[in-house]
């Protein structure tokens, strides 16, 4: 065994911490929901993409159903959505958007990053002008026959940008039409994978070499605290 089982036992250790971060990523999406809508989700469009994303990332459906029974208790106080601005260093422009229980625990983590990392946190609004909000959706390449016909029809239900690969279709809107795209796919049994809203930089600045990792490495600390569900930066 010896350094080839560490080696292992470290990659190991790192997909199951993904995989921990993923799970308690989707079960504060499904509790937003929740709250939101109800507990079913034939009548909670947004509960109905949350358990589709917990099918995406192979969360065990006991784990989805214990999350929104918790959900739909009236002991759970829920959580607060919350999007802190700042920069990283060299001038990138950073998102962090949580989901958390407590906010001034949630605030001091945030603030304690940046600086460790040499960023600096700001007030709302100072960075999310850099960004434009737009929605994600991905769905199963085999089921549309005909491509060209499928991007023109969705032009209609306010899509943005439409790429592919071997086994995936990748659908953008923007963030008005969301609710209208979700309701076309699901109207036409058009599975949906997953789907997310993200904050899409509308310009970026190109970083190599140190100043590279010193970016990174704060992006990572962020992403590593439980409270953060997303980070979106102006890094290219």
């Amino acid at each position: 065994m010896g350094r080839i089982f560490e080696t292992r036992k470290h990659k190991m250790f790192a997909r199951f911490a993904r995989m921990s971060k993923a799970f308690n990523r989707i079960r504060k999406d499904i509790e937003i929901a929740v709250k939101a809508g109800g507990p079913d989700p034939k009548a909670n469009s947004k509960l109905r993409i949350a358990i589709q994303n917990a099918k995406s990332v192979n969360m065990p459906k006991d784990k989805v159903d214990a999350a929104v029974k918790r959900a739909a208790s009236k002991d759970t106080t829920g959580y607060q959505e919350i999007t802190y601005e700042g920069y990283a260093p060299h001038g990138i422009g950073v998102l962090v958007e949580c989901a958390t229980d407590n906010p001034t625990r949630t605030v001091a983590n945030v603030r304690h990053l940046f600086r460790k990392y040499e960023g600096s946190l700001q007030s709302a609004g100072s960075i999310s002008f850099m960004f434009e909000r737009k929605g994600l959706f991905k769905i199963s390449k085999e089921k549309i026959d005909d491509l060209d016909s499928f991007e023109l029809e969705l032009i209609d239900y306010g899509l943005y940008d439409f790429s592919y690969d071997d086994q995936f279709i990748y659908i953008y809107c923007s963030f008005q039409e969301y609710g209208s795209m979700q309701k076309y796919l699901e109207e036409k049994d058009i599975e949906i994978l997953s789907t997310e809203l993200q904050n899409i930089p509308t310009n970026t600045k190109e970083l190599s070499g140190d100043q590279l990792k010193e970016v990174n490495d704060l992006i990572e600390a962020l992403e590593d605290d439980d409270d953060v569900q997303s980070v979106y930066t102006t890094l290219q």
